[in-house]
């Protein structure tokens, strides 16, 4: 069964091919995607609120910086993508910021990883939960992975928060987001 944002990603991912000019039978290969999705819990009775997040990422993307096929086949195994795990969690976490203003800062905690595939690929799905100390108005969302080493990567954003929803495309040039909640 679909997860419940798999078909907005899907329309954001189209709109993106579209706005870009480039149909994707043209392209030689895929482009540099990845997706993110937060869903805000309500606030606990302490005050702190956690976002429940998946990050998807390109193997192929990760294996071009993190070097994941161990025996250089081409191909990528569980096994190998299973090694490399510590390694992916601390690289692409350096490259994702949330912060609620000042004085809450909302803390990110890795959580599992698995594969799931995509139209274009097999993709790293990461879990985590950013926690934020009190309930948060407002959101500010740095993203920044891969645009160093390739700056036509694009992040699919997704944000649930109560019944709302907000959407986003992450570039070099658009590398922050400010969210009301």
């Amino acid at each position: 069964m679909p997860r419940p944002w798999t078909r907005t990603r899907a329309v954001l991912a189209l709109a993106f091919a579209a706005l870009s000019g480039m149909p994707g039978a043209a392209r030689a290969h895929s482009a540099s995607d990845a997706y993110l999705s937060l869903t805000a819990e309500h606030a606990t009775a302490a005050g702190s609120v956690t976002l429940h997040g998946q990050w998807d990422i390109a193997l192929r993307d990760l294996d071009f910086v993190l070097k994941l096929d161990d025996d250089g086949d081409g191909r990528l195994t569980w096994g190998e993508v299973r090694h490399h795990q510590d390694a992916v969690e601390h690289y692409v976490y350096r490259y994702l910021a949330i912060d609620a203003g000042p004085g809450n800062p909302c803390v990110i905690k890795p959580g599992r990883q698995l594969i799931d595939d995509h139209a274009d690929g097999a993709y790293s799905a990461l879990f985590f939960d950013a926690v934020c100390a009190h309930a948060p108005r407002r959101l500010a969302l740095r993203y920044t992975l891969f645009f160093a080493i390739d700056p036509s990567h694009r992040g699919i954003f997704v944000m649930h928060s109560a019944d709302n929803v907000a959407t986003a495309l992450l570039s070099p040039e658009n590398s922050s987001i400010d969210l009301a909640l």
